[in-house]
């Protein structure tokens, strides 16, 4: 599988504060990774970085064939970076359209593309950003995205502060786009167990270094690493599982 992203190296952070040290790792394309930690190790700054909003004092990063280490932000969404952050940035002054066609470029995904896959905002097509709710908004946020038809989507806590079933419909969608439609992305997350379950890969940050990688399928079945850097426990067994393991011994499997 041919590498989309390569980050080698990298030492970043804001000012004079240094909050990433020597990251380096491999995205192949059409890959998802979840990236995990707890509060304040450096998961937004890592995505910050890779838009290029960060101070860098060291370390490469490649996106195919091309090195975007010095581009600037604008540049690297003209690469190919697409970015949601967790303000959504969505033009509030704008109807839902206009926030689409306003960025849209050539590609695949269209305006009528990212209604079929979040019809809420194709009826909501003609209401401004501020009539929206915030799932509606978060929506638009990844529409918008989408538009720009990036090579990397980047989503920095996508589901923060929605109600579990806006959560469902979203994480739903987002495992169409990264299996479905083989967009690679890069997504933080505090709810890993969820985020596991629709990505192919995971990274652990850790003080702003990375301490886990693994695959999504391994580190879900890895309960000292999920609870020793995570805090959380071993997702629960679907309910046919735990019923299957109740049988008392000799009866029939």
């Amino acid at each position: 599988m041919r590498d989309l992203l390569t980050v080698e190296g990298l030492f970043a952070g804001y000012g004079q504060a240094a909050v990433l040290h020597d990251i380096g790792f491999r995205l192949g394309e059409g890959r998802s990774l979840a990236l995990l930690g707890r509060n304040g190790v450096g998961k937004t700054t890592l995505l910050n970085s890779l838009i290029g909003v960060t101070r860098r004092t060291a370390g490469a990063i490649r996106l195919g064939d091309a090195d975007v280490t010095a581009f600037a932000p604008e540049r690297r969404a003209r690469a190919g970076i697409g970015w949601v952050p967790q303000e959504r940035n969505i033009f509030r002054s704008l109807t839902v359209m206009e926030n689409l066609t306003a960025v849209a470029r050539p590609g695949p995904w269209t305006p009528e593309r990212v209604f079929g896959m979040f019809p809420r905002l194709g009826e909501r097509r003609a209401n401004m950003g501020d009539q929206l709710s915030g799932g509606e908004q978060q929506m638009l946020a990844i529409g918008r995205a989408l538009v720009l038809n990036p090579k990397l989507l980047l989503l920095d806590e996508p589901t923060e502060g929605l109600a579990p079933i806006i959560v469902e419909e979203l994480l739903k969608a987002l495992r169409d786009i990264f299996r479905a439609e083989g967009l690679a992305a890069i997504i933080v997350e505090q709810h890993a167990h969820k985020i596991l379950k629709i990505t192919d890969d995971a990274m652990i940050l850790e003080r702003g270094r990375i301490v886990h990688q693994a695959t999504s399928a391994a580190l879900r079945d890895d309960a000292a690493t999920l609870q020793g850097f995570l805090g959380v426990a071993r997702s629960p067994a679907p309910a046919a599982e735990r019923a299957g393991s109740a049988r008392p011994p000799g009866a029939a499997h």
